[in-house]
């Protein structure tokens, strides 16, 4: 079975760096095989014998703390639930631009009681939960976002965003590995 790792906060802005021989490790030390890593923001793409597991996902950032020193998070997804979550994005028609399109993927559920932040105190912005996952549409760039810090505290501590364009190039690398 094909899955996508994506590792939170590595390779940004310089800071907690991973090579990508490393990453790649990491996740062959959790017992995955075939293990491909794409671009230098912890994205990876692998086989394993069935679902990845919460137990798999600690050994990531087990061997991730040993090799490289640093203290992440990972979210691990099955081929078809990383599938769901992009063909679900309810903000595709709305965004010209994919690189201001970011996808939030969690390791649980939203927790209960979060709402997204409401339209008229983001816009142009806009935040739309989804199962397992936040979108968000950030016309004016990321880096200049107005969705407020405490929301994204709300969602625990394992989530991790990506760009539209980042999640095509997982989705064409599983195509061509399917």
């Amino acid at each position: 079975m094909l899955g996508v790792g994506l590792v939170r906060g590595i390779n940004v802005g310089g800071n907690a760096r991973v090579a990508k021989a490393d990453l790649a490790a990491a996740f062959e030390a959790a017992g995955f095989e075939e293990v491909g890593t794409l671009l230098q923001s912890g994205n990876a793409v692998f086989r394993g014998s069935g679902a990845p597991t919460a137990a798999q996902a600690e050994a990531v950032v087990a061997a991730l703390a040993e090799s490289s020193g640093v203290s992440v998070g990972v979210v691990l997804l099955p081929e078809d639930r990383f599938r769901r979550i992009a063909a679900d994005n309810p903000l595709l028609e709305a965004s010209d631009d994919d690189s201001r399109l970011v996808v939030t993927f969690l390791d649980h559920d939203v927790p209960s009681g979060v709402t997204a932040p409401e339209d008229a105190d983001l816009a142009p912005e806009v935040v739309r939960l989804g199962d397992r996952a936040i979108y968000q549409w950030s016309p004016l760039g990321v880096s200049k976002s107005v969705v407020p810090a405490a929301f994204w505290r709300s969602l625990g501590p394992v989530a991790t965003g990506r760009n539209q364009r980042t999640v095509l190039r997982l989705l064409a690398e599983l195509d061509r590995r399917g």
